[in-house]
């Protein structure tokens, strides 16, 4: 079950980088616009996704979980950017309510967790 959640996290991990390249313009609503150079951050967390995807499907051992761990971290750097969509009103992805922005936020730690059980990261660092 952890090996097959693994994939799946790697499949959303991969769709979600490759559509920074193609849907660069949307990820731009959860870039806060104080930040410099924001296209260039959607395009190099895009290429972080993919390569963290390949990460979650080609390691194995004490590596993948040390991948956990990358990806964990990785959904708690990127949550202060869903915050921002939520506080700033941003419609990017069809967030277009209030509602929906809040809702979407609580799934992040929800990622995080995925992350580090699939991954045997957490009884990892416990061993």
């Amino acid at each position: 079950m952890r090996t097959a959640a693994r994939f799946v996290l790697a499949g959303a991990l991969a769709f979600a980088g490759v559509a920074h390249f193609a849907m660069t313009e949307e990820f731009l609503g959860q870039v806060p616009t104080f930040l410099p150079a924001r296209e260039a951050i959607v395009l190099v967390s895009g290429g972080m996704e993919l390569a963290l995807a390949v990460a979650l499907v080609v390691l194995r051992g004490e590596r993948l979980a040390l991948a956990g761990w990358v990806v964990a971290l990785f959904f708690v750097a990127v949550f202060p950017g869903n915050v921002w969509q939520a506080v700033h009103g941003s419609d990017s992805f069809g967030l277009d309510t209030t509602t929906s922005r809040l809702v979407r936020l609580p799934f992040q730690p929800v990622l995080v967790v995925w992350a580090l059980w699939c991954t045997r990261a957490w009884a990892d660092r416990l061993r």
